[in-house]
């Protein structure tokens, strides 16, 4: 540890916290939590392997590698704002990044703090005097997660924007010595990380979320040379946040998959218009997926919402939806609420999934796939739930035990901030 963040760690407050229920007890260190967007455990795995991350290699030896199991919808939204709650979106309300609004009636993105239907860690935390900055890749992640906090937030898409009014920030480009990204690329998820040490050795924040983006997992695979150098590069930055005194904690929002056959065309299931023909036209689908980065997934993911003009038929289209080839599961409203822990009034009157090598989506003219190259890889079902969890240091007793159970990556602030004191 540099004598800079000994200096700096003196002044870090470890005033204990609460939100939504949880107890938070940081150490007088900084603390640092990055999701690693799209981070499917393969891709540690063919980095590690490889000798391309000796620094996760290290931590792996000495703290906590495991797994945990994300949100249902695997998707963006859902599951950052469910990290930076410590809650299931049947508390947070974020059910997608994209929903059918039930007062309204129209299609909308859910990007606004206006849906957040509780408080954040990152508000708590700086309420109770930590120094807190949230470093979003894609700017539309930035409004939740910085809801009624005090400190720094901005994006690495917009960082060449931020003013100290909106964001606690300005001069980001000069502070990290780097220029702002292009959001399809790997330097973008690479500035959020940069951004971080900069604002650790700055001394502008010790208490900070580093939310990635899954460009490079969407575009490549684990063992893609692409792949190896991007985590190769991460590694760098987790080390220099280690060099700095964090306490790391890493995990992700889903995981990833090829949803294409072996000419590298998408394996979709273009629900609506099956249930069109089927039923006539009393069926909407919607992709939560849906979000303004169609290079990524072209809105094809594997979770969609099926509101029903009649409710009443939900039983029986449910039943002849399973029967489809490459759908795995169909939940009704109630067991979508109870068993996926999803908020009732912000989902369809059926929770469609499919396969591990398909998405699904509405009908063909709704997706522009022209923009998708080299096949196709999404997310959003069960098959990308399951995620790494990884904490820097050695989990105490009570912790440890509980790890071999039920974790959740939104239990991750509790682990960096509780779980690594003897």
């Amino acid at each position: 540890m540099s004598t800079q963040t000994t200096q700096d760690a003196r002044t870090i407050s470890n005033t204990p916290f609460e939100a939504n229920g949880r107890q938070y007890r940081p150490s007088a260190q900084p603390i640092v939590v990055v999701c690693i967007d799209g981070c499917e455990d393969a891709y540690l795995n063919a980095a590690i392997v490889r000798g391309r991350m000796p620094r996760l290699t290290e931590i792996a030896a000495g703290g906590y590698r495991g797994m945990a199991r994300a949100a249902l919808p695997s998707f963006t939204n859902v599951n950052n704002s469910a990290i930076a709650t410590g809650a299931p979106p049947s508390v947070t309300g974020i059910s997608g990044n994209f929903f059918l609004d039930p007062n309204t009636g129209e299609q909308k993105m859910m990007n606004s703090a206006s849906y957040l239907r509780c408080g954040t860690i990152f508000a708590a935390a700086s309420a109770a005097g930590r120094k807190v900055a949230v470093i979003t890749a894609k700017d539309k992640l930035r409004e939740i997660l910085g809801h009624e906090m005090t400190g720094i937030a901005f994006s690495a898409e917009k960082a060449n924007q931020t003013t100290m009014a909106v964001h606690g920030i300005e001069n980001v480009e000069q502070i990290v010595g780097a220029p702002t990204p292009e959001i399809y690329s790997a330097d973008a998820s690479l500035f959020v990380l940069r951004a971080g040490v900069s604002l650790l050795t700055e001394g502008l924040a010790d208490f900070l979320y580093l939310s990635l983006t899954d460009y490079m997992q969407h575009k490549f695979a684990p063992e893609a040379a692409e792949s190896l150098d991007f985590y190769e590069a991460m590694d760098t930055e987790f080390g220099r946040l280690l060099d700095c005194g964090a306490v790391l904690g890493l995990t992700a929002d889903h995981g990833m998959n090829a949803k294409h056959d072996a000419d590298g065309l998408p394996n979709v299931i273009y629900l609506e218009s099956l249930l069109h023909d089927q039923f006539g036209e009393g069926a909407q689908v919607i992709c939560p997926i849906t979000d303004p980065y169609v290079l990524h997934h072209g809105a094809l993911g594997s979770l969609v919402m099926v509101h029903l003009d009649d409710s009443s038929q939900a039983d029986s289209i449910g039943r002849w939806i399973l029967s489809l080839d490459g759908i795995s599961d169909v939940f009704d409203r109630e067991s979508a609420a109870t068993k996926l822990q999803l908020p009732a009034d912000r989902i369809g009157d059926l929770v469609v999934m499919s396969a591990r090598d398909c998405v699904i989506g509405r009908t063909a003219a709704d997706h522009d796939l022209s923009q998708l190259s080299g096949g196709l890889r999404s997310h959003g079902g069960r098959y990308e739930e399951m995620v790494p969890f990884i904490v820097s240091e050695p989990l105490d007793a009570q912790y440890a035990a509980q790890a071999s159970g039920d974790v959740r990556n939104f239990d991750i602030y509790e682990y960096t901030c509780n779980g690594v004191h003897a």
